[in-house]
């Protein structure tokens, strides 16, 4: 009998993460913390929000001034003005709008609450009132990463970007991929057969998102300062070559194929 296991870590000692902090250098220190070394089919997960804040993508709120757009927008949803501009100008179009709630088209397709803008875990209180934007591209983060990584440990593993995001018809939020190198970002099994022969018609797994939330139960959602996850067990199906490294961008819905639209 063949086992089937995944074996998720998240890795110990993590820093506090600045702006033009070597992400991957954290890494490699982390991953001896806890004697591991990568090997070639490994998957690491980032949250977003220490790529962002490596990336500079943190915002002084104090250096924002809100339109006019904004302002009523602001009124609307009861949110700071000042945040609410940033959130539009990260957005293609906003989609739906009620107290509290702000949901947007972000310029990089991704249909999400305020543009993926938050402000939790982002800086001491004391200092003032900062924001974090998602970076500018996560694809391109997420290659980076996999790259300074492969220059460090002579071994260039998945990658994959996280983020948390609500679902519509669901509670709750959950892990999902917002960037990703050097792994399937889907599993087409198309033309596959079930156990009883049965030819797979539809079936395309969301497999960077299903990698995403495994790991966001060990990063937590407060104070559990658990920002990377080594995933191992995954298997050379799904990463590492290269007719398998596809951005998280494949997982965004063609709009001709979107049905709620």
């Amino acid at each position: 009998m063949i086992l089937a296991e995944l074996r998720l870590v998240a890795l110990p000692g993590f820093p506090r993460v600045a702006g033009g902090d070597d992400l991957a250098t954290f890494t490699t220190e982390s991953l001896a913390r806890a004697g591991l070394a990568l090997a070639s089919d490994d998957v690491l997960v980032f949250a977003q929000k220490i790529v962002s804040k490596a990336e500079g993508r943190c915002i002084d709120l104090a250096t924002v001034t809100p339109g006019a757009r904004a302002l009523e927008l602001a009124a609307l949803v009861q949110k700071d003005p000042r945040l609410v501009e940033l959130v539009l100008s990260e957005s293609r179009r906003v989609v739906r709008t009620a107290k509290d709630v702000l949901i947007v088209e972000h310029r990089l397709g991704l249909i999400m609450a305020n543009a993926g803008i938050d402000q939790s875990n982002v800086a001491d209180p004391g200092r003032g009132e900062f924001a974090l934007l998602l970076p500018e591209d996560p694809d391109a983060s997420a290659t980076r990463l996999r790259d300074r990584l492969g220059e460090l440990t002579g071994c260039r593993p998945g990658v994959v970007i996280s983020d948390s995001f609500g679902r519509p018809w669901r509670v709750g939020t959950v892990g999902v991929a917002i960037g990703c190198a050097g792994v399937a970002a889907t599993l087409d099994l198309r033309g596959q057969r079930d156990m009883f022969g049965r030819v797979l018609r539809v079936s395309v797994v969301g497999h960077a998102d299903e990698l995403a939330s495994a790991a966001s139960i060990l990063m937590g959602q407060g104070s559990e300062a658990r920002p990377v996850v080594l995933i191992r067990g995954v298997g050379g199906a799904a990463v590492g070559g290269p007719t398998l490294d596809q951005p998280a961008s494949a997982l965004i819905r063609p709009p001709q194929q979107d049905l709620f639209r």
